[in-house]
């Protein structure tokens, strides 16, 4: 067994004020760099779209972001189980280097003996599974003014070929080839300058009418006043094929032309100003809705399944008419989740979570898919979405439609529930911070559950095939939260509205919950001092994996919830872990380093979480041999 230490340096400090603000950190260089001279020798073997098709089910690779199509973190393997985790031990730890730490939330991939992981600052790095040495890296040449609302990280990768994937803080995606690092093509979505920027791990597809292997990713920077859209390109080339705005009213493009408007074309769920140009209000022009998070894949009915984000600008009165109810103006087509044709981009279903949403509820976490049993015997083809709104919703993953929603945090009150008839939420008077009167600057707070933070955020859950439960990584917090002037200006911060982030319990913040889908059951649930912003794998092993802010990568029975093993990597960890299987034995993976959103936004979270150094390292965990010799006997 090696066992590489990590040696990581004290990152580079970069002030994060209350408010957004232009970061001006700058990666000044862009290479491709060998480690002690060394390169891969051997070219492994290309991927293919049967290999993603079925990577949920296959144990020696890790080819999606999710670990599969459905995205339910899940892996069969058992050799690592709750009998013998306490066993489970560091088999090297590799540090991405130099001073370019902040978060790292990136979930590796994994391919023929080779990870594939992205970093910080748009860097990716190629690591021997086997040794922890870096066989190549790429470093993204960035320039001074990005402008990424939420630190300079970056969730992932894709692969498909001899490609990897994965898009930069300045609206880019670059294609670089898998053994060797060099690049192959890269393209720009948008302008950076306006807040356009790319921070989710990419998606490979397969279009079941055409055959066409397609490349799927989003933009982000709803808080910088743009207007979200969905891609997708040509793995081989670039080329984009098709592009899917998610503001109703906006056109699409597909082959290089315009297509079809997104909705209706008049866009009635947003006001009319007839001294516009556009003749709609202005925050219509820049609606946000960025689908920033990564998308799931139903091969059954050939649907790409994504989050819209919020919408643009937080402030709601500015997406209501004047003296209007704002539960006539829904912000289409934001904060919900869409079915998208692959073949074309077109809208097939949407259904929103938090209609004119003011709160910054967004709708980007993951849809899981999975399916269950009704009470007829019927199998239910199946969405899970855990919203920042608070809510856990189950929907038809054919048609969109609401079967199920119910909290899976404490104390929310800006909704009472959610109508199971008509899927809206039923809204408590009162938690929509009051327009503006004339002359003045700001409203009284007024104090809300979730905060914008989320019940839980882009941290993606996980969903267990043997227990039938999902494990939500949730937070428990609050805010005060009032109403400040806005105005549109092209990269600024495009929010008004104001808020301060505070503690909801004494003992915890951090909520990790086994929730059953059917019932909306909790079958246990595990407190955490800090913030929970780390994705969960599941295992057949009767595991669950999270990591947690203070540093500790953790492992619980998936049954009863029971802490079995620990283990402190020296900064916090905020990103998913994976599992693979290698030369017959059983490895967990995660990325380490502390940052993200969480400390960057001000109020009793920031100051609870200063302590925390920042890193940028990948950790990998095996059990001893011993252990393996004695189940082998």
């Amino acid at each position: 067994m090696t066992y590489v230490t990590n040696n990581n340096t004290s990152a580079r400090t970069v002030s994060w004020p209350f408010r957004l603000r232009t970061l001006t950190a700058a990666v000044a260089y862009a290479s491709v760099l060998g480690m002690g001279g060394l390169a891969m020798t051997a070219h492994a073997s290309p991927v293919s779209w049967d290999d993603i098709l079925n990577d949920h089910s296959t144990t020696d690779d890790v080819l999606m972001y999710g670990m599969g199509v459905k995205a339910q973190r899940y892996s069969p393997l058992d050799q690592i189980n709750a009998d013998n985790v306490e066993m489970l031990t560091p088999a090297w730890s590799h540090s991405f280097g130099d001073e370019m730490q902040r978060g790292q939330e990136s979930q590796a991939l994994v391919h023929e003996g080779v990870i594939y992981v992205t970093g910080s600052y748009s860097r990716i790095f190629a690591i021997d599974a086997r040794t922890g040495q870096r066989l190549w890296s790429y470093n993204h040449r960035l320039p001074s003014d990005i402008r990424p609302c939420c630190d300079v990280v970056n969730r992932g990768a894709a692969i498909y070929g001899d490609k990897v994937f994965f898009g930069t803080l300045d609206a880019g995606i670059v294609a670089l080839n898998k053994d060797t690092g060099e690049v192959v093509w890269r393209e720009r979505f948008g302008d950076h300058r306006a807040g356009y920027t790319m921070t989710g791990a990419p998606t490979i597809v397969e279009d079941q009418e055409t055959g066409r292997v397609l490349l799927i990713h989003g933009s982000s920077g709803d808080e910088f006043g743009i207007v979200g859209k969905l891609y997708a390109r040509d793995p081989e080339t670039g080329e984009e094929i098709w592009m899917r705005p998610f503001v109703e009213g906006h056109m699409g493009r597909l082959n290089g032309e315009e297509s079809t408007p997104t909705g209706d074309a008049s866009a009635p769920s947003w006001p009319d100003d007839p001294d516009s140009e556009t003749g709609k209000v202005q925050a219509w022009s820049q609606g946000g809705g960025a689908p920033w998070q990564s998308a799931s894949f139903d091969s059954d009915t050939n649907t790409i399944v994504i989050g819209a984000g919020n919408p643009a600008p937080w402030n709601g009165w500015a997406r209501t008419s004047e003296g209007g109810d704002p539960a006539d103006y829904d912000s289409l087509y934001t904060s919900g989740q869409l079915g998208i044709d692959p073949s074309t981009g077109e809208v097939k279903w949407f259904y929103q979570h938090t209609p004119n949403d003011t709160w910054d509820f967004s709708g980007n976490n993951e849809i899981v898919l999975f399916e269950y049993d009704d009470e007829n015997g019927q199998t239910v083809n199946a969405g899970a979405h855990a919203d920042r709104n608070g809510f856990f919703y189950v929907t038809d993953r054919t048609n969109g439609d609401l079967i199920n929603a119910f909290p899976f945090v404490d104390n929310i009150t800006w909704a009472t529930h959610i109508d199971l008839d008509t899927g809206r939420p039923v809204e408590v008077e009162g938690q929509r911070p009051a327009r503006l009167a004339e002359g003045e600057t700001r409203s009284e707070a007024v104090e809300v559950s979730p905060p914008f933070l989320g019940g839980k955020n882009w941290n993606p859950m996980a969903y267990s095939e043997d227990t039938g439960l999902f494990y939500v990584p949730g937070n428990h917090w609050k805010e005060d939260y009032w109403t400040e002037e806005v105005e549109y200006v092209e990269g600024a911060a495009y929010l008004g509205m104001g808020f301060r982030i505070k503690r909801m319990y004494d003992d915890h913040v951090g909520i990790l919950r086994a929730v059953d889908p059917v019932t909306g059951e909790y079958a246990w649930e595990h407190k955490e001092p800090m913030p929970l912003w780390a994705g969960v794998l599941a295992t057949h092993g009767n595991l669950v994996f999270t990591g947690t802010g203070d540093g500790y990568f953790k492992a619980f029975n998936a049954e009863t919830g029971e802490e079995l093993w620990k283990f402190q990597v020296g900064t916090g960890i905020i990103s998913p872990p994976i599992t693979w299987e290698m030369d017959g034995e059983q490895y967990i993976g995660v990325t380490a380093g502390y940052g993200g959103a969480v400390p960057l936004w001000g109020g009793d979270m920031a100051e609870l979480t200063r302590p925390i150094a920042q890193g940028g390292s990948f950790w990998v965990f095996k059990l001893p041999s011993f252990v393996q010799d004695m189940a082998s006997r």
